[in-house]
C-alpha cells in the first residue's frame, strides 16, 4: 500500500481552483520534494493530505481518508508548518512536558538531544527566543515524534545556512529509515536535492513533473559548451540556453550522453534550474510529465 494515493485531487476556494485534479502516488520509504512557486498549490495539497481542508477526488494517506479519519491518521503523521506557532508565555521545559503528555509516540530523549545542540535554555520562555531559536525548538519537538509520515512545509524558514545544513543532516542520519516517508516543500531546492529520492514539480495547481531522482539523472543533462561547439550543440535542440560566467550552458532532454560529452563540461542540472527550464518553455496546462 502506498503512503499517499491521490486521484483527481481538487480544491477550490470560491471561484479560485488551487489544486486541479492532481494524480499522485508516493510510495513508503521515499523522500519527496514538492517544488513550486508561491501560489502553485503546494500548501493546499499538503493541507488536504493532512486533513486540514475538505477536498474533491479520492485521497488516501496511510490507507486512511485524511478528512474523515484525521484523528487516527495523526497518530502516524508528524507535521512541521512554515510558521512555528508556540505561545510566547510557554517555557521550553513546559513545551517538552506538553508534547510528552499529548502524543504517545513522542521520544523526549530525542528532543532533548536535538535541543542540546542549540543554545536554548530549558527555563527560557518562547517570547524571549529569536525567530531561529523558536524554529529550532519547534523542529526538536516535532521530529521527536515517531511518525510513519513526516510532512515538512518550509521547515527551515528563518534559520541560517549552518543550521539548515545541520537540520537536513540530522533528518537523514538520525531520523529517516526505510519505514518512514518524508514530503518536503522549500524555497531552497538546492539544499534538499542531495537527499531526495523523488521530485514533484507543481505549478498552477497541476503536476508539471513527477520523477525519481535516478530517472531525472538519466533523462536531463546540462552542458557548459565549448565556444567552438556551440552551433553543433544548438543543433541538438536544447530545451534551454543560459549564460554562466560568459559561457553558454545548454539543457538537453533525452539526448544520448555520447553525443553530448564532446561538446563541453557535462553535469546533471540542479532542481531549480530544471524547474525554471520546464515551466518557462511550456504552458502550465500542458507540462504533465512522468519520468
Amino acid at each position: 500500500m502506498a503512503c499517499i494515493e491521490a486521484r483527481g485531487l481538487t480544491k477550490a476556494y470560491g471561484k479560485h481552483v488551487a489544486v486541479k485534479g492532481i494524480d499522485l502516488t508516493v510510495e513508503r520509504g521515499r523522500i519527496v520534494g514538492l517544488i513550486g512557486p508561491n501560489g502553485a498549490g503546494k500548501t493546499t495539497a499538503l493541507k488536504a493530505m493532512l486533513g486540514l481542508t475538505p477536498f474533491k477526488g479520492d485521497l488516501r494517506v496511510l490507507g486512511r481518508d485524511p478528512w474523515s479519519e484525521r484523528d487516527l491518521l495523526m497518530q502516524d503523521v508528524s507535521f512541521i508548518a512554515d510558521v512555528a506557532v508556540l505561545p510566547r508565555w510557554l517555557r521550553v521545559s513546559q513545551a517538552l512536558d506538553y508534547v510528552a503528555g499529548v502524543h504517545p509516540r513522542f521520544d523526549r530523549a530525542r528532543a532533548e538531544r536535538s535541543l542540546a545542540q542549540t543554545v536554548i535554555k530549558r527555563d527560557s520562555k518562547v517570547g524571549v527566543l529569536s525567530k531561529g531559536m523558536v524554529t529550532q525548538l519547534h523542529l526538536a519537538l516535532v521530529m521527536a515524534i515517531e511518525a510513519k509520515l513526516l510532512v515538512l512545509d518550509e521547515p527551515t524558514l528563518g534559520l541560517d545556512i549552518l543550521f539548515r545544513k545541520q537540520f537536513y543532516d540530522t533528518l537523514i542520519n538520525d531520523y529517516y529509515d526505510d519505514d518512514r516517508t518524508i514530503v518536503i516543500t522549500t524555497h531552497h531546492a538546492e539544499e534538499i536535492e542531495h537527499i531526495l529520492t523523488d521530485v514533484v514539480f507543481i505549478n498552477d495547481g497541476r503536476i508539471a513533473l513527477n520523477s525519481s531522482m535516478d530517472a531525472l539523472a538519466a533523462r536531463y543533462v546540462e552542458v557548459r559548451v565549448d565556444p567552438a561547439q556551440l552551433e553543433h550543440a544548438r543543433a541538438l535542440k536544447p530545451i534551454r540556453e543560459r549564460q554562466v560566467f560568459g559561457r553558454s550552458t545548454l539543457l538537453f532532454d533525452g539526448v544520448a550522453m555520447e553525443a553530448l560529452e564532446p561538446l563541453g563540461e557535462v553535469r546533471m542540472p540542479g532542481i531549480a534550474d530544471l524547474f525554471v527550464a520546464l515551466l518557462s518553455n511550456t504552458p502550465a496546462a500542458n507540462t504533465g510529465v512522468n519520468a
